[in-house]
């Protein structure tokens, strides 16, 4: 038993030295607390890490098809007022989706920014008790109102009850209304009027898409919209302006879930119109992302770049549709991003690296300074260093 004992004790590593034969020196004592605050503040920087996800990102061919794409913004429009403001989105696959409504709010600004109280329609109109019938006469107690679509009627049976009725009815014509005045509808309901009233106010627009996962685009543009000639047009001749002010600010647009960490490069964007009208272009390339957290939840978002251009146009000679307009293509890369924790494992590695390496340069720097003062204090003894 002795013997064995004796075995294990040669393999000692780490050889006791007596404390009669070792010394302290003021050197080793400073090198040691320099190296024991130099290597807590290591391990409390590892263990932050450890503590801490850590993001791990990469690059993926995209290979999904078929999937929606849900856009969402909350634009500031200083100058132009809600009542003449609509929202239009297409796309390659020739999906169109005019002057959209679901899913989108509107809200009246005054000249400082302020929020308006939305006003009860027909406010301000003239006093025409009986409505006008679709066949020519006043409408009677008796009879149930449906109103004309004046020409623009897709059957017999379809009635126009109220001004946006017309118009839509209109649009989808693809003619424009030049004078709501002359319209039944819209002359009780004061179309005129409100646009009058509202002149000089702002609108605060905001909501989301639901559009294609393919290149497109979406514009908020003064007037209703429709297609002439296979050109897409907007109706400006009701509103008598030769100008329209476009103004705006982008607080939001993201194009799916927010991603953490990701600041889109839109939001916050003001921009001020210096030239009488014209069309304000931003040109976004989405990049598909996914982000999966620590706990394996997977958020699939979408982030993109831009380019910007405007394109003037003088008074009364409106060559461009005024309006803010967004054109996306979509990229064929996907960027992944896996959060994870480090593993327990790579902590206690790192820790025990620190606590070695930093035990073992002191033990060196310390080697060092007391072999080099023990050298001169010799030669000094010997007389061979004045």
């Amino acid at each position: 038993m002795e013997s064995i004992m004796n075995r294990i004790r040669n393999l000692d590593a780490y050889p006791k030295i007596n404390d009669d034969f070792s010394s302290r020196t003021i050197s080793g004592g400073v090198i040691t607390i320099v190296s024991s605050v130099f290597m807590l503040l290591l391990f409390f920087a590892e263990l932050r890490l450890y503590i801490q996800s850590v993001t791990e990102t990469n690059l993926v061919v995209d290979t999904t098809r078929g999937e929606r794409l849900r856009i969402h913004f909350d634009i500031v429009f200083p100058a132009l007022p809600c009542t003449i403001l609509s929202v239009d989105a297409m796309d390659i696959s020739g999906e169109e989706h005019l002057d959209i409504k679901h899913d989108i709010f509107k809200k009246r600004l005054d000249a400082n920014g302020n929020g308006i109280e939305s006003r009860q329609d027909g406010i301000g109109a003239p006093k025409i008790e009986k409505p006008l019938q679709k066949h020519g006469g006043r409408l009677e107690h008796n009879e149930t109102y449906c109103g004309s679509c004046f020409g623009a009627e897709s059957s017999d049976e379809e009635c126009c009850n109220s001004c946006e009725d017309v118009r839509e009815a209109y649009r989808k014509k693809g003619w424009a209304l030049s004078d709501p005045d002359l319209i039944d509808q819209c002359k009780r309901e004061g179309f005129l009027q409100r646009i009058k009233d509202e002149d000089g106010e702002g609108c605060n627009i905001y909501g989301f898409l639901d559009v294609n996962k393919v290149a497109g685009n979406f514009h908020f543009a003064p007037g209703k919209s429709f297609q002439q000639a296979n050109v897409h047009v907007h109706d400006l001749v009701t509103f008598h302006k030769d100008s329209f002010n476009i103004s705006h600010k982008i607080n939001r647009l993201a194009f799916g879930d927010h991603i953490p960490g990701v600041v889109n490069p839109l939001d916050g964007v003001h921009w001020t119109q210096k030239a009488p009208s014209g069309m304000y272009e931003y040109f976004l390339k989405v990049v598909p992302s996914v982000y999966t957290d620590v706990q394996g939840q997977n958020i699939q978002s979408n982030q993109f770049s831009v380019t910007e251009h405007f394109k003037g146009a003088e008074v009364g000679h409106l060559k461009t549709l005024p309006g803010v307009f967004f054109f996306y293509e979509l990229s064929p890369i996907k960027v992944t991003f896996i959060e994870e924790h480090v593993s327990f494992l790579h902590f206690l590695t790192n820790v025990c690296a620190i606590i070695g390496g930093v035990f073992t340069v002191s033990g060196i720097l310390d080697s060092f300074i007391y072999h080099g003062q023990r050298a001169i204090r010799k030669k000094i003894e010997i007389g061979k260093l004045n």
